[in-house]
């Protein structure tokens, strides 16, 4: 997709929730200003028609909201403010490794040796600003909330246990990242680019978006071989998570996405399970007990370029995707 050209929304000046009496007068607004006959440029005139015929069609907008506006490119953050590499690392954004630092307290250094303060932990900031008389993607009261969304049932068979898995990870997640890292915004229940499948869980903050899926395993020792669980003569597949991280990667290439998979266990302790990873496990994405979980996702999300930021136009465009 073409690059720096704005979302319809964009276009017309409006957030992401305006009725359709707020795009009607944003359309008229736009047109008078961009019509060639008062002078305007033609190019321009015709994004304004095309967003109207979009955003005021119920089934067109809701399909381009679900695809996070994919028909229609975003702008981009500064360049400096995105990671290096494709997906942001040079692991392609596949999956964080594993961290010798723990958490977002670990001290960068400065090129003269001497360690920086971590912004993570700092007010979050919001680009682009909050001004007055603009019109922004969000809503201020929205983009401030930390969490967005809920699970919901989706099909028959084991949605009680799935309900309550998510709900368990999304309580992991409120209490240790979003306690300590102000700008990270976590969304819920998220229908996949690909129209398809969902995704359970998304956290944001900074330039970073973290993926999350769970499972659930009896307490014990596990071996991971790169595709499986193992435990004794049993073998449990994880979500299979690393295709969802494709397919946001390429609709949000602002972003540096990775992916991570929580087990869960009956045992409230946060070490269980023991998961050994053999030396040559490699493909999937490594499953975590909690405590593993943690502190790499608090780390992937802390140690990225400007942390403390809520990039609202990813923001936006993660909660259209709501199911």
């Amino acid at each position: 997709m073409t690059s720096g050209l704005p979302s319809h929304y964009e276009v017309l000046g409006v957030p992401v929730t305006a009725s359709l009496q707020e795009i009607k007068a944003a359309y008229r607004r736009a047109a008078r200003i961009h019509h060639p006959d008062h002078g305007g440029d033609p190019a321009d005139f015709r994004r304004v028609t095309l967003a109207y015929e979009v955003l005021s069609d119920p089934q067109r907008r809701d399909s381009y909201n679900r695809s996070y506006f994919a028909a229609s490119p975003q702008q981009e953050p500064a360049a400096g403010a995105w990671s290096a590499g494709p997906g942001g690392t040079a692991d392609g954004g596949a999956r964080p490794p594993s961290y010798a630092a723990s958490g977002f307290a670990a001290h960068r250094r400065s090129p003269g040796g001497r360690p920086q303060r971590n912004l993570a932990g700092e007010p979050a900031v919001y680009e682009p600003p909050f001004s007055e008389g603009a019109s922004p993607l969000l809503p201020r009261d929205l983009a401030r909330r930390p969490e967005h969304g809920e699970p919901r049932r989706r099909g028959i068979f084991g949605a009680g246990a799935r309900i309550e898995r998510e709900q368990r990870t999304a309580a992991l997640i409120r209490r240790n990242i979003l306690a300590e890292i102000p700008s990270a915004r976590l969304v819920n229940g998220l229908r996949s680019p690909d129209g398809s499948s969902y995704v359970a869980h998304a956290v944001l903050a900074g330039y970073r978006l973290a993926l999350v899926d769970s499972m659930l395993v009896p307490a014990g020792n596990y071996a991971w071989d790169g595709t499986h669980l193992l435990q004794g003569g049993r073998a449990a597949a994880p979500p299979l998570l690393a295709g969802q991280v494709r397919y946001f990667q390429e609709v949000f290439p602002e972003l540096n996405v990775h992916g991570f998979v929580l087990v869960q266990t009956r045992d409230p302790s946060i070490h269980q399970p023991v998961i050994d990873a053999h030396r040559n496990a490699e493909g999937g994405i490594e499953p975590l007990n909690a405590s593993k979980f943690v502190r790499e996702l608090k780390f992937f999300l802390a140690s990225g370029p400007q942390p403390n930021v809520v990039y609202v136009p990813a923001l936006a465009r993660l909660l259209t995707g709501l199911h």
